[in-house]
């Protein structure tokens, strides 16, 4: 379908769109048409209702909010973490909110890698995502072993995506563990993460996935793949917040393991308070817990995580890959001569939340926009990532984006940050 440069055919897709009610319920920046919810997604009204009473908690009660309220804050982790379950496609003892995404990776590493002399390597992309890296270095010199050596990247063929039976291939008999994403969070490939856990066990490596750019944007069925581990952020189609809670997914035939780290908060809650020495583990994936959970971290996370679940993992799915469509299909049609290239795929099996475009002065023109009251953002070397999220973006504005792309490519108007080097997230 062509659409001939007006924004009648966005307009009447927006009158159309189920979740067109849901936006209000969302803060939006003002006189800007957000698009970057894949870094940071936005405040809902649920999450900061969610905030207020808990700050409210701790004015009237003060050390009794722990114990004395409806929603008490000794429980908070067990409730979001139960709203979190459904979203991985998880059982809620797989699942607990807790830690951020490289701690938990630290976590799940510790406590999985286990090391020996005939598989003793760890699997991982050169198209990683650097922190993921840095955990799984530190983590093989701590078992003596070399990364140079013991680290072993899938090179990517164009830069932007991943082959998966590169990935099989390079699942080669000293492998023990793979790290890989589940949606990369440069060009939003969607790996078939199914496909990679059978051929991963047929090959006897365990497998997990970096789910920062895929939960509450795709659907899983982690326990039902037979996944061993996963980890993720909460900031971004979860909408917890900056640097919120993050979460962890640990498959149930490992629950024997023993924590790598322990702490308090990992203890069985009937025992916690016994205070002693002797470490008694939660069930499940609660023992990978280690210290006090950061409550006013918690709080608007739960209240973001309703939102989700009112609304539906399958119908945001939905949406998200009819905005992403209708995105392609502009660009393809506005942008096909101004030296946009689209990288993600355009199958939709294949792409997640975001779709990414590459330019020689990206930086630049994620800057113009950003001047223009248009908020997508830039990824080394050449990326623009433009992500629609479902439950508060709408076609009109892809449109509108679209366009001023084009505008500032056109008028050069772009150039003026082309010398600019200052990143921004």
């Amino acid at each position: 379908m062509r659409f001939s440069g007006d924004s009648d055919y966005a307009r009447w897709l927006d009158a159309q769109d189920p979740l067109a009610g849901v936006r209000a319920g969302f803060c939006l920046p003002p006189g800007k048409i957000y698009l970057d919810g894949n870094s940071l997604g936005l405040l809902s009204q649920e999450a900061r209702l969610e905030l207020i009473e808990t700050l409210q908690v701790w004015e009237t009660l003060g050390i009794e909010g722990w114990t004395a309220t409806e929603r008490d804050w000794y429980f908070m982790t067990e409730r979001v973490s139960r709203l979190m379950a459904p979203l991985v496609g998880a059982t809620e003892d797989e699942v607990v909110a807790t830690g951020s995404t490289t701690l938990n990776l630290h976590q799940l590493l510790a406590t999985l890698f286990e090391p020996n002399f005939d598989k003793n390597a760890i699997l991982a992309d050169s198209l990683a995502f650097p922190s993921d890296i840095f955990a799984i270095e530190s983590h093989l010199r701590l078992r003596g072993l070399n990364p140079e050596t013991h680290l072993k990247k899938v090179d990517s063929a164009d830069g932007f995506t991943l082959s998966e039976e590169a990935i099989i291939d390079a699942m080669t008999p000293e492998v023990a563990l793979a790290v890989l994403p589940g949606v990369l969070f440069t060009s939003g490939q969607l790996l078939d993460m199914p496909r990679l856990t059978r051929e991963a066990h047929h090959k006897g490596i365990l497998i997990g996935f970096d789910c920062s750019h895929s939960i509450g944007s795709v659907p899983h069925a982690l326990s039902e793949w037979g996944v061993d581990f996963a980890f993720w952020c909460s900031y971004k189609y979860l909408n917890g917040g900056p640097g919120a809670v993050g979460g962890l997914y640990l498959n149930q035939r490992h629950f024997d393991k023993r924590p790598g780290l322990a702490g308090w908060f990992g203890s069985n809650k009937k025992h916690q308070f016994e205070m002693s020495h002797e470490f008694k583990p939660a069930l499940g994936a609660a023992a990978l817990q280690t210290g006090t959970p950061p409550i006013l971290s918690l709080a608007p996370l739960h209240g973001s995580l309703r939102v989700l679940h009112q609304v539906g993992i399958e119908v945001i799915r939905e949406k998200s890959l009819s905005l992403t469509h209708y995105l392609i299909e502009l660009c393809d049609e506005v942008l096909a001569e101004a030296g946009i290239a689209i990288v993600t795929p355009r199958e939709a099996h294949r792409r997640g939340g975001h779709i990414a475009l590459a330019h020689p002065h990206a930086f630049a023109l994620c800057q113009a926009l950003r001047n223009k009251g248009v908020i997508a953002d830039f990824r080394p070397p050449n990326l623009i990532r433009i992500a629609p999220v479902a439950l508060y973006n709408g076609y009109q504005e892809c449109w509108q984006a679209v366009q001023m792309l084009k505008e500032l490519i056109e008028t050069r108007v772009f150039e003026r940050w082309i010398d600019t080097t200052t990143l921004v997230p």
